[in-house]
């Protein structure tokens, strides 16, 4: 059984289709890149799937639908880590990791296993010496990596990353994704990340959905989405002509 899966998603704004017909299946352990260009609705697909937007089709988790998991019980099994963070406020680090547990905190039984989850939480992101430092004295880096521990402490099923490194430098980056990748060997998880860099993409994903024109043109394996006759329709241009372009300037 499928941990999420997608059936003929569809989101519209007004009269506009943004994108129609969408389906796939996360299954457990993979690591689902949404490639694909500028516009094609790749983050929006991700809004609808975290509730943020209506949408027209079906979203299942586990065996239900979607739209009847209660707010807490989302929280509880799909995380979701943005492009950007807004931060007006000075909390510490500790306290912002600590939102993290809110859904877990409002069972009757409390939240036994909080307080061991947001330490490991803030050791595997790096974060555990700056535990009491204002998130309003962090780099940009720093910040992303505050928000990652925050899904950790959460401890969903799913995670859900829009362009996680968006912006940031390339230690950075790499930090990010090889944190990602760790978690989601534990069983029963998964991710899904909307990804603008294709070699990222392929160096993580295990499956990939291209969307293009409204639709997705391709999804399955990463040699599949990656054959050059999809990525060069979608992107308009040879694309591993221009990345063997680029590693040449490495050799």
């Amino acid at each position: 059984m499928s941990i999420l899966s997608v059936d003929r998603l569809g989101v519209s704004f007004g009269q506009t289709p943004v994108f129609e017909d969408v389906s796939f299946a996360l299954n457990e352990g993979d690591w689902l890149m949404m490639i694909g260009p500028n516009g094609s609705g790749k983050s929006t697909l991700v809004r609808a799937i975290s509730g943020a937007v209506p949408y027209s089709g079906s979203i299942t988790y586990l065996d239900g639908d979607i739209r009847r998991l209660r707010p807490g019980e989302l929280a509880r099994n799909i995380g979701i880590l943005a492009q950007t963070h807004y931060v007006g406020y000075a909390f510490t680090v500790q306290e912002v990791v600590r939102l993290g547990r809110y859904a877990y905190r409002r069972n009757r039984g409390g939240d036994p296993e909080g307080e061991a989850r947001i330490r490991r939480a803030l050791e595997l992101t790096g974060m555990d010496a700056l535990a009491d430092k204002s998130v309003l004295h962090l780099s940009g880096g720093e910040l992303q990596r505050v928000f990652l521990a925050q899904l950790f402490a959460q401890d969903p099923r799913v995670l859900i990353l829009d362009e996680p490194t968006n912006h940031l430098d390339l230690i950075y980056q790499k930090q990010v994704f090889e944190l990602v990748s760790q978690w989601r060997r534990e069983p029963g998880r998964a991710v899904i990340s909307v990804v603008h860099d294709l070699s990222l993409a392929r160096a993580y994903g295990s499956q990939a959905l291209l969307l293009y024109e409204k639709h997705a043109v391709a999804q399955g394996s990463m040699d599949r989405v990656f054959d050059p006759e999809c990525l060069n329709a979608a992107y308009g241009m040879d694309v591993a002509a221009w990345m063997r372009t680029m590693l040449a300037q490495w050799v």
